[in-house]
């Protein structure tokens, strides 16, 4: 993208470059000549015994001033791993202070198919930039998805989605987190044993039938239930008329809260994947036309909190479609 850089950025990339401080990765003077030429520089001059930052920044300033994308291609080979072998902590260190730096700039380190990649952020400092929402996801996708070809298309659709948060497409990501939401929900309503009945056949419920039926089937928690409303309800901006309705388009905080709740979901599915299914809740003889329990019904246990108190790993669900 041929980024330009602020001089003082650019004296700081020459720090990291240089690696005086611990534990940062010292390199000498023909040391930083060989890093400017594997980060892809042309005619790199022999190191000439000048102070080694000193000849780095001032490299990188006129190769900046030349317009070739020199002082990109070096930023990005400080994050590349190839540049670290075997040296992982100074790779962790370098790669945290050079997000450090370059936030100030509006800039950070992201990833493309495991290549370092600079992306646009909102400038300030790091510790008050926020990050993709660290509700982990517990789970592989495999594990909530048996069938392999579904599992790919939907990790596909998880890391396309992390695609668009990191480059500020936040109306694509949440579309896709919905999509994706969709997916593993009705896959669990084909293959899994129910305890209650679909509604309706499955090729006509859309997110929020889906979202009930594994509530009501004890799949997913009740937290996942009321959460997945925020997401149904951004996902249907993919229609443009409904964004105009709303008056509102999705932005940073709105992924903030969508995403663990994706997360929260596919973790509850993999922790039930493997339980029978509830059966239907029947009044007791003595009970009949007076109403269930409420208290009866609150106390018991679901498939998802028994394998959650047993600790037990999530096994991929492979039971006969229910009806």
């Amino acid at each position: 993208m041929n980024e330009i850089f602020d001089d003082s950025t650019l004296r700081e990339i020459a720090h990291l470059i240089c690696g005086d401080e611990t534990p940062l990765l010292y390199r000498k003077g023909y040391e930083i000549a060989a890093f400017f030429q594997r980060a892809g520089w042309e005619d790199v001059p022999e190191y000439d015994g000048t102070p080694r930052h000193k000849w780095a920044w001032e490299l990188l300033k006129e190769r900046q001033e030349d317009g070739m994308g020199d002082a990109e291609r070096a930023i990005l080979r400080l994050a590349n791993r190839l540049e670290y072998y075997n040296q992982q902590q100074e790779y962790h260190a370098t790669l945290k202070r050079l997000n450090e730096i370059l936030v100030l700039d509006g800039r950070r380190i992201g990833e493309d198919g495991g290549q370092p990649v600079l992306v646009r952020c909102e400038a300030g400092f790091e510790d008050d930039t926020r990050h993709l929402p660290r509700v982990e996801l517990k789970v592989s996708v495999t594990e909530v998805v048996s069938d392999p070809e579904l599992a790919a298309t939907v990790q596909l659709r998880l890391d396309e989605a992390r695609t668009c948060y990191e480059h500020g497409a936040y109306t694509s990501a949440v579309i896709m987190l919905g999509s994706l939401l969709e997916g593993v929900l009705a896959h669990a309503a084909h293959i899994r044993d129910t305890g209650v009945p679909r509604p309706k056949p499955l090729r006509k419920m859309g997110l929020n039938d889906l979202v009930d039926f594994a509530y009501e089937n004890k799949w997913i928690e009740h937290d996942a239930k009321l959460a997945s409303e925020l997401v149904r309800h951004y996902r249907n901006l993919v229609h443009p008329l409904a964004e105009k309705r709303t008056g509102h388009s999705p932005n940073r905080d709105t992924l903030d809260m969508c995403w663990p709740v994706v997360n929260a979901t596919l973790n509850d599915l993999a922790a039930t994947a493997a339980a029978p299914a509830v059966p239907p809740s029947v009044d007791p003889p003595a009970e009949r036309g007076h109403g269930r329990s409420l208290n009866a019904s609150a106390q018991r246990p679901t498939p998802a909190s028994v394998a959650r108190r047993r600790g037990g790993g999530p096994v991929a669900g492979t039971g006969a479609e229910g009806t």
